[in-house]
This record gives structure tokens, C-alpha cells and sequence, in this order.
């Protein structure tokens, strides 16, 4: 059939049928479009001039934006910001049973004989007019603690790496679900014209054992729409993908080329009634302008040698994580909303005193330096960071315990995450452990929580910002969320 004859038949009577529900509702969506077209998906609720939804901030914004240095594979909070001194004198006891209570253990550790314990190594000076506990690994972290609210009291039902990523990042421990970016972009927009309102920069570790990849689900957009995904940089070749023109194709005939596409895609949106025709148009838009703004924002050269006094010298090597931090100030500066970094290869399992100085040694200077950069720009107290991993890792060692040598399994009943700027309380150490950190003592915060607070200080009340999928209302905090109203500033 040729192209003529096949879209003459296109509202044949098995089609029409197949398609009649979405064909009648077209009248209904109308009635939902705002003045660029753009669908508004949550409440009836319009867009505004940055793409956001109008009415969704109930009260007013602490933070502008967030940076999450996510630190994949669960830094142990044992070994950096949970002090124990007291589990010298416990040193090889095996973990009692009351501490344990039955908790199920990994494939890792279930078989072992005994779960002796395993005090750190490592000592835990007090720092800033705060007190806080930070171990010797991190001391410019330490220099900047009175600017950070340390969360000692995180706990997950997500035992294994995959699903306790997808949870922290998604809402939900299966895949599917829309990332805590999108959710974000969706909700608010974006003041930025050049950039992507989400974007994603990955690094991976020093540590000797091999780091587990993160899948790029963990900033896809599920069920919402697919403009408001995350946008990864590349650490090598393209920036970003598909983005160059091919050769022998100048600016503007790619120009032109896009102006017809778009006319066609429009059409194509006036006959189908589909939001992703939008996204798509959106989507192509973007990518023209990102051939001129990713240069430039990648362009570090124009930085002051002091910048790289705060950040360390591995920030003039792209890919690293300190040239990622230094990027998430330069998004930040142009209007990006949710700018997330993955630094890879925090799972220790076999070495603690072998793999952790070299992930706490890529990560220091340049945590710190961000602070301290934003903080001098007048940026921090409207951008929120957030640090921390998946889960923590147990006080048992996994494997033979030397006082040299241990490793620690994973551990989702209490971690370490902390927030800084962007309406955070600074200065404060929330929550406790009990006293082998096995279990929260006082003050839980679920993840559930910690995103219903990072909502929260962008000015969103967590159960009004959703999406109707499959017939249930859908939100990044599912039923759960509570704001931990003592970390706010």
C-alpha cells in the first residue's frame, strides 16, 4: 500500500475503534493545554512561563535547586560519620542477637559462622563550633561542617544495590517509576533556556575493587512525560550524544531542517492528540541549543586558578569527580534545577582500610570546595546538596577480621546522608543509632522522608505534586513522607 492510500485508510472502522477513546477526549485535553501547548498533566493545573506547574509551590521556596552527590554503593557511615568509640572494647565479639533481632542478612554474610565486630580504624575529630563528628578520611568535609545537617538516622528496606538505588532515586524499590529529577523539572520547570532542567554526571571511584555501573533508569522519566528525563554528560568523546551535526551539515540547514520536522510534528499533534509529539518537538529544540551552550558551559579554562585552589587539580580532568562538582556549580549558575552526580565504587565489602582512603580522597576537596564556592557566590542558601549513597554497611565484618583488615556488607537499617544549604538546618546532627549503629535509635527518617523534605524545601507540598498513571494517582513518596521539621532552617 503506498503512503497515500495507507493514510486515507487510517480511520478505517477497526482503528476508529481502537482509537476512539483517546480520538474523543481530544476535546476534553483542550481544555488542559496552556498558551505554548504544553499539557498540563497534574490537577488541571496550568503552566507557567518556565514550564512548571502553576499553583504546586504552597508555600514559598528555601531552595532554587539541588545537587545530589550520590554515592553509589553505600559508604560506610561506621567508618565516616557515625562515632562509635566504645566498639573497641568489642572488638571480634560476635554481633548479640538482641542488637540483631532477626534482621535478614545478604548472601554475602548469611552463612558465616559468626558476625564479629569490627570498631573503625579510624579517628573521629570534632569540627567547626558544631561538634560534629567526621572522621580523619574527610577533613575538608570536616572544615565545612557547620554549614552541613547531618542525618544519622537514614534507614531503607532495600537490602541489595539495585533496588536500594531505584528506591533513594524513584520512590519505589521496581523499576518504572519516574526519578526524583523528573518529578522535580515536571513540578517546577526550568529557568534555564539553554540547558536541560535535569542533568546527570557520573564518575567512577579510586577504589581497587571493581565499582558496579548505575543503570540509566535511575534519571529516566517512567511514566511522565519523556522531555523532563535526566540529560547525561559524557566523560569521553560527545559530550552528549546525537547532539554534533554530522559533517557537511552547517547550523543553518540544521535549522532549517528542524522547522520542517517541527510543522510535521505538529501536524502529527493536531491529528493524534499526543503530549510525547510535544515532548519531542521540545526535545529537538533543546538539542539545537545545546550545541552551542554545552561548549560553553564545559568550558573550564575561563575558571580562575582559585577555583582550582577549592576544587583540587583533578578538576581539570573531566570525568573525575571533582570536574563534575565544578560543572554542578557552572549548571547551577545557568539555571539547571536538578543537577545529579554518581560517584561509583563506595562497596566494600572486602578491604575498608584498602578502598575507602581512595574514595574519600576523590571526594574531600571538591565536596567541600562546592560548599564553599556556592557559599561565596551567594548560591548556597538557594541550593540545596544533598550527599550520601543507597544504604550504609554493618558494624560486623564481612569475611576475616584483622584489626588491619575488614569488610563491611550492606547495611539498610540506619545510614549517614547529609543535606547543606537550600533551607537545611546548618550545623545540626539529626538522629541517633544505637550503640553498634545496627538500628535507629531515635528520630527515624525513611527515604521517603528525606524526599518529601527535599520537596518541601523547593516549596512542594509532597502529596500535591502527582501524576495519574493507569488509573491511581502516582507520587515520588507513594503513600509514605513525613518533613523531619527539626533539619529545616
Amino acid at each position: 500500500m503506498s503512503p497515500i492510500e495507507e493514510h486515507d485508510q487510517l480511520l478505517n472502522r477497526r482503528q476508529f475503534m481502537a482509537g476512539s477513546s483517546l480520538r474523543l477526549g481530544t476535546a476534553a485535553l483542550a481544555g488542559l493545554m496552556t498558551s505554548d501547548g504544553a499539557f498540563a498533566e497534574s490537577a488541571g493545573l496550568r503552566r507557567n512561563k518556565i514550564g512548571g506547574l502553576e499553583g504546586i509551590q504552597r508555600f514559598a521556596p528555601k531552595a532554587k535547586r539541588v545537587i545530589f552527590l550520590f554515592q553509589s554503593g553505600g559508604p560506610s557511615q561506621l567508618d565516616l560519620y557515625d562515632y562509635k568509640p566504645e566498639l573497641r572494647a568489642r572488638f571480634q565479639q560476635d554481633l548479640p542477637d538482641s542488637v540483631r533481632m532477626g534482621q535478614r542478612l545478604t548472601g554475602f554474610t548469611k552463612n558465616q559462622k559468626s558476625l564479629p565486630i569490627a570498631p573503625t580504624k579510624y579517628a573521629f575529630p570534632q569540627c567547626g563550633q558544631s561538634g560534629a563528628r567526621v572522621t580523619e578520611l574527610l577533613p575538608h568535609i570536616g572544615s565545612v561542617a557547620d554549614e552541613i545537617c547531618f542525618i544519622r538516622s537514614i534507614h531503607s528496606e532495600a537490602i541489595n544495590h539495585d533496588p536500594a538505588r531505584t528506591l533513594i532515586q524513584t520512590g519505589a524499590t521496581q523499576a518504572g517509576r519516574p526519578s526524583m529529577g523528573t518529578w522535580v523539572t515536571y513540578g517546577l520547570g526550568s529557568e534555564g533556556r539553554d540547558l536541560p532542567a535535569f542533568m546527570v554526571l557520573n564518575s567512577y571511584g579510586s577504589c581497587k575493587r571493581t565499582p558496579q555501573p548505575v543503570n540509566v533508569r535511575l534519571w529516566g522519566s517512567g511514566f511522565l512525560p519523556s522531555q523532563y528525563q535526566g540529560v547525561k554528560l559524557q566523560s569521553v568523546g560527545d559530550p552528549i550524544l546525537y547532539v554534533s551535526n554530522p559533517p557537511g551539515v552547517d547550523r543553518a540547514s540544521q535549522r532549517r531542517a528542524l522547522d520542517v520536522i517541527a510543522q510535521m510534528n505538529e501536524l502529527n499533534a493536531a491529528q493524534y492528540a499526543d503530549p510525547e509529539i510535544h515532548s519531542r518537538i521540545r526535545q529537538y529544540e533543546m538539542a539545537f541549543r545545546m550545541q552551542a551552550s554545552v561548549p560553553d558551559l564545559l568550558d573550564i579554562d575561563e575558571e580562575p586558578a582559585e577555583t582550582f585552589e577549592l576544587y583540587g587539580e583533578n578538576a581539570r580532568q573531566r570525568g573525575s569527580y571533582a570536574a563534575n562538582c565544578l560543572l554542578a556549580r557552572r549548571m547551577a549558575e545557568r539555571g539547571v534545577r536538578f543537577i545529579q552526580l554518581y560517584h561509583v565504587g563506595w562497596d566494600h565489602h572486602q578491604n575498608i582500610p584498602r578502598d575507602l582512603p581512595l574514595m574519600c580522597g576523590d571526594i574531600d576537596k571538591a565536596t567541600a570546595g562546592l560548599i564553599v564556592d556556592l557559599k561565596r557566590r551567594g548560591m548556597l542558601d538557594d541550593t540545596l546538596i544533598v550527599w550520601g549513597g543507597e544504604f550504609g554497611r554493618t558494624v560486623f565484618s564481612q569475611g576475616k577480621l584483622t584489626r588491619e583488615v575488614y569488610g563491611r556488607d550492606h547495611h539498610p537499617r540506619c545510614f549517614t546522608m547529609w543535606m547543606a544549604g537550600g533551607g537545611a538546618r546548618p550545623g545540626m546532627t539529626y538522629g541517633e543509632t544505637d550503640d553498634f549503629s545496627y538500628n535507629v535509635a531515635k528520630d527515624p527518617v525513611h527515604i521517603h522522608d528525606l524526599q518529601a523534605t527535599v520537596l518541601h524545601l523547593l516549596g512542594i507540598e509532597h502529596t500535591q505534586l502527582t501524576y495519574k498513571f493507569q488509573g491511581r494517582e502516582y507520587r515520588l513518596t507513594d503513600i509514605h513522607g513525613h518533613v523531619p521539621n527539626a533539619i529545616l532552617a
